[in-house]
């Protein structure tokens, strides 16, 4: 946490709350959460003896007088929690003029503090969220929308969001960081449930046995949906210029400001830094920041863990199950098959099928290939062991051979690799030009060259200056020719690309 969000604001204490806490804290809260629910209805003045007769149709409120109220009230003022207005259209005499009859408002931090309040109650003592796999959708496509461009002819971009107005662009990165900010919320709440100490214990039960496949598919099928979307989320990420970013924060801005408020005014400066400060929480939650691991990451390996912990807890009760259940009436029937055979020879194929060949040897392999609990053994590939003599001297015959020299076949096959090696490098100058490769200008390329480009590209990609070397030695540096995808033609296939140039450095 940088050091410069510690201000003033932050480290004095919120007076508001205090109503939570307090001695009478059971009357203060009665009478906000009346307050707070005739807010909800739009009605936001109260007159005393409205709450007055409201409190007392509660059997907790059968002592309390109106000098109590008046002085809660009071009380509930100077935690800055209501504000007073006195009322003066409705006075008939100066003693009522005198006594000074207020109605009274709930503040914003009220409000909020009785909406915190109410959400706790009703979450209850366990972890909520869910792993909506359709925010991730969601996200892609309203950063597509705030970052689509219009010109694709090599002049300089137009961006999409230029067409719409300030209100637009407000509502889309609105919809943008919602759904960023329930993503990530969701996601640690429901994680956080699988690994509660409650949730824990019910793993442990058969109740796990009716769930195993419904929670299995449902986290599989947030793991499709994370993969498919996340590297173009990223991508969108990295390539979005500041020159965009400034464009959006201003809009925002824009917008913000030409909402009427009577009081003070925010900054510009302030709309903007607000907007890059949460740009940048949703790079850094994406993609991670020096090189450490990124939060999207860190989710991908605790969705993996939880399936993982899911099918281990399985597997334990599927052979506790097994291993406690009674056999006997199995027996029985197994029984009664034997009595009804009358020939002895199919009696011992009967025996044979059922207890197996008599007087054989059991060879036993610890080494699974699939970690499907579901899979027979007659579904598994078999494993092939090496037996020797229980002889303590024994030793493996070995035989001494001797020393063929493959000469010609090895200069052969040396000259085929070079020749080989020289026509792909005679490929790679072909569509060379002027030092460097432009992906959009290239003709129909063999296999080879396509896959020998995508490896480049790849190591590029990796490296942190986004400079590799050929398995010639020479340096190339990836670059992107503007925003447009193109499509390389190839002998087995085409494939929609942006248009990325790799230039050689030497």
């Amino acid at each position: 946490m940088n050091h410069d969000s510690l201000n003033e604001q932050l480290l004095k204490p919120i007076v508001e709350v205090s109503y939570l806490t307090t001695e009478n804290a059971w009357r203060y809260r009665a009478i906000l959460r009346y307050f707070y629910i005739q807010h909800e209805r739009l009605r936001h003045y109260l007159l005393p003896e409205e709450v007055y007769e409201y409190l007392k149709g509660s059997p907790y409120f059968v002592d309390y007088t109106e000098e109590q109220l008046q002085q809660d009230l009071n009380q509930l003022v100077n935690w800055r929690n209501l504000i007073p207005r006195q009322e003066t259209g409705r006075v008939s005499t100066i003693e009522e003029f005198k006594r000074r009859r207020f109605r009274y408002q709930c503040t914003p931090y009220t409000v909020e503090i009785e909406r915190m309040v109410q959400n706790l109650e009703n979450m209850g003592e366990s972890f909520g969220g869910s792993l909506e796999r359709t925010l991730f959708e969601r996200l892609l496509e309203g950063l597509l929308q705030l970052t689509r461009t219009l010109s694709s002819d090599g002049s300089p971009a137009t961006y999409a969001i230029s067409e719409l107005s300030p209100e637009e662009i407000n509502r889309l990165w609105e919809d943008v960081y919602d759904n960023f900010r329930k993503l990530t919320e969701n996601a640690t709440d429901y994680l956080a449930h699988l690994e509660s100490e409650k949730v824990e214990e019910l793993m442990r039960t058969e109740a796990l046995l009716v769930y195993k496949d419904t929670l299995t598919e449902y986290l599989r099928q947030f793991m499709v949906a994370l993969q498919q979307t996340s590297l173009k989320i990223e991508a969108v990420l990295k390539d979005t210029p500041t020159e965009l970013l400034q464009l959006i924060a201003a809009a925002v801005a824009t917008h913000q400001l030409s909402i009427p408020r009577l009081d003070a005014q925010p900054e510009r400066h302030t709309l903007e830094q607000r907007v890059l400060d949460q740009w940048q929480s949703l790079k850094s939650w994406f993609l991670g920041v020096n090189g450490k691991e990124s939060d999207f990451e860190y989710l991908q390996k605790q969705t993996n863990e939880a399936i993982r912990r899911i099918t281990r807890f399985v597997q334990r009760l599927g052979e506790r199950h097994h291993n406690l259940r009674s056999r006997r009436q199995e027996y029985l029937e197994l029984a009664q098959w034997f009595t009804e055979i009358e020939d002895v020879n199919e009696a011992h194929q009967v025996a044979a099928c059922v207890f197996g060949v008599a007087q054989t040897r059991h060879l036993y392999a610890d080494v699974r290939l699939s970690e499907d609990i579901d899979t027979e053994i007659w579904n598994e590939a078999p494993t092939v062991l090496i037996t020797r003599p229980r002889v303590r001297q024994y030793r493996f015959r070995t035989r001494l051979g001797a020393i063929v020299t493959h000469g010609t076949e090895k200069r052969e096959l040396l000259q085929d690799y070079l020749d080989q090696k020289a026509a792909e490098r005679q490929l790679m100058e072909a569509i060379t030009r002027e030092n460097q490769i432009i992906l959009g200008d290239l003709p129909l390329l063999s296999p080879h060259v396509r896959k020998t480009l995508l490896a480049w590209i790849d190591r590029c990609m990796v490296a942190a200056d986004g400079i590799t070397k050929t398995e010639g030695g020479r340096k190339i540096q990836l670059q992107r020719s503007g925003h447009e995808y193109i499509t390389l033609h190839c002998m087995d296939g085409e494939m929609e690309m942006p248009n990325f140039v790799l230039r050689f450095l030497d």
